[in-house]
């Protein structure tokens, strides 16, 4: 790899939000276009809820997914055609659901299977979520091994490795309460529960993974034409078999961000481009690889070169 490299990243749910891909739709007709194509490929008008939510129904698993996959490919799209993203990059990573956007980027999966699995996804997972009833909690000012002691005591699991002591721990509900105490106990500054519908990333989505993994091999997935870093092995996934197993991995199993970045920066990395809705891994990156350059394509005002 060579001393200077970019990246690009994709964000996983929570990025969405009402009115995302707005300005773009308007602006550019190759991000209309795509709109148009996700509501005919979903059966459903997924374009009317990333612009006008509201944003409890856009919130829903279900919809979030397509709707935050489709907001970043349309930006990736025209960053693409304006020359915002010149630069050919070294590596793309997604965060969660981002990981399939970064496939789709990299043309492994296309653009309409790529919708089709993520909206597979948010189904599976809910109804798992519905089935075992869970939740998730950010947990602030604790490594990742306190963590993991005190995910072992309470019996919980480690969801997301962030950043630096920023971590999210997930698990049953009634389990839930005394993980957060455990956690504040142990010195975390805060133990923040999330609003979210199930305990993502854990042993708990294990009744999704049958379904999903059929929907994963009727597809076709070719190698990626640029090296995604895997959430778990935060190492390139290269054969489609390798991906395959690590989408369905992953929903069990906790998003290792922090090491995903690490890799990219040991390999060179010194730019990450985050393309979607707002700007949570640029805050991530920012406190894992510092004195990287940061930048951001998350509307039509910066996607111009």
């Amino acid at each position: 790899m060579t001393d200077s490299a970019i990246a690009w990243v994709f964000p996983g749910q929570g990025a969405q939000e009402s009115g995302m891909g707005r300005d773009v739709y308007d602006a550019f007709p190759s991000a209309r276009d795509l709109y148009e194509r996700a509501d005919a490929v979903l059966g459903r008008p997924i374009s009317k809820l990333c612009f006008e939510g509201p944003d409890d129904v856009l919130g829903k698993t279900f919809n979030a997914q397509p709707a935050l996959f489709v907001t970043c490919i349309a930006l990736l799209t025209v960053a693409r055609e304006e020359a915002a993203l010149a630069e050919a990059p070294a590596f793309v990573a997604g965060h969660s659901l981002g990981e399939y956007t970064a496939l789709t980027a990299a043309g492994a999966i296309s653009f309409e299977d790529g919708l089709r699995l993520v909206e597979t996804r948010g189904r599976v997972t809910q109804a798992a979520a519905d089935a075992t009833p869970g939740g998730m909690a950010a947990v602030i000012g604790l490594d990742e091994a306190a963590a993991q002691a005190v995910c072992d005591e309470a019996g919980v699991e480690l969801c997301n490795i962030n950043s630096p002591g920023q971590l999210v721990i997930g698990g049953a509900k009634g389990k839930m309460v005394r993980a957060c105490e455990l956690a504040l106990a142990r010195g975390a500054k805060r133990a923040i529960p999330l609003d979210v519908s199930g305990a993502f990333h854990t042993s708990l989505m294990e009744p999704a993974v049958a379904e999903f993994s059929a929907a994963l091999a009727a597809i076709e997935i070719k190698p990626p034409q640029v090296p995604v870093v895997a959430n778990d092995a935060a190492r390139p996934m290269t054969e489609p078999d390798a991906i395959r197993a690590e989408l369905a991995y992953q929903l069990t199993h906790p998003v290792r961000w922090v090491q995903c970045v690490e890799y990219m920066a040991g390999q060179g990395v010194d730019t990450f481009v985050e393309i979607g809705p707002g700007r949570v891994l640029t805050g991530l990156i920012k406190r894992i690889a510092s004195g990287t350059t940061l930048k951001n394509i998350n509307g039509a005002g910066s996607v111009s070169s």
